[in-house]
């Protein structure tokens, strides 16, 4: 199972992997999957500038990488007061990025981008949720419910976006699509 080539049944395999890891385990691996999830923007939000989109989606990018970056350091924060040691995550591969890294590098527009995007903070709002709901530790539940939350307003935001850009698609200029600072929007 290659990061980005996810199948259905590879991500029930890791999920099922998750369920059995011990807290300090578990723990460890959100820590690293929130700092992967912070450079997944931050690709994002160069290749959005280098491809001369709006600023207001570049500026999201950011946001969301610097906001994945500060879930991730809580977490390690948390850690090392409960372990009192650096995090060594299992080697298990990043749920809320990997199934998308390859669509991703495959994405022919801004719209199939954010789409994407918006899918991952699902999947990271339902992977804390359920969490939470396995969760018997008030400290860890709540963490985990603010972070559900959190992942949901980045859907939100990114979703905004996606509605933005779909009005600027639909001014069209004389040739039959939309150019945003260069870039043609399809």
């Amino acid at each position: 199972m290659e990061s980005g080539s996810f199948t259905p049944e590879d991500l029930e395999v890791i999920l099922d992997k998750l369920k059995k890891l011990d807290e300090k385990s578990l723990l460890a691996y959100w820590i690293k999957g929130e700092h992967d999830e912070a450079e997944f923007y931050e690709k994002l939000a160069q290749r959005a500038k280098e491809l001369g989109l709006p600023e207001s989606l570049v500026e999201t990018f950011i946001i969301l990488s610097k906001e994945s970056k500060e879930h991730g350091d809580t977490l390690r924060n948390i850690f090392l007061r409960n372990y009192g040691e650096e995090p060594i995550p299992p080697d298990l591969p990043p749920i809320e990025v990997a199934p998308l890294l390859d669509k991703f590098e495959r994405a022919e527009d801004v719209f199939e981008v954010l789409k994407l995007a918006m899918e991952s903070e699902l999947l990271a709002k339902k992977l804390y949720t359920h969490l939470a709901e396995n969760e018997k530790r008030e400290e860890f539940k709540k963490i985990y419910l603010i972070l559900a939350a959190v992942e949901s307003s980045h859907y939100e935001r990114l979703k905004g976006e996606f509605e933005i850009l779909k009005k600027l698609k639909r001014r069209k200029n004389p040739m039959g699509s939309l150019l945003v600072l260069g870039y043609e929007l399809r």
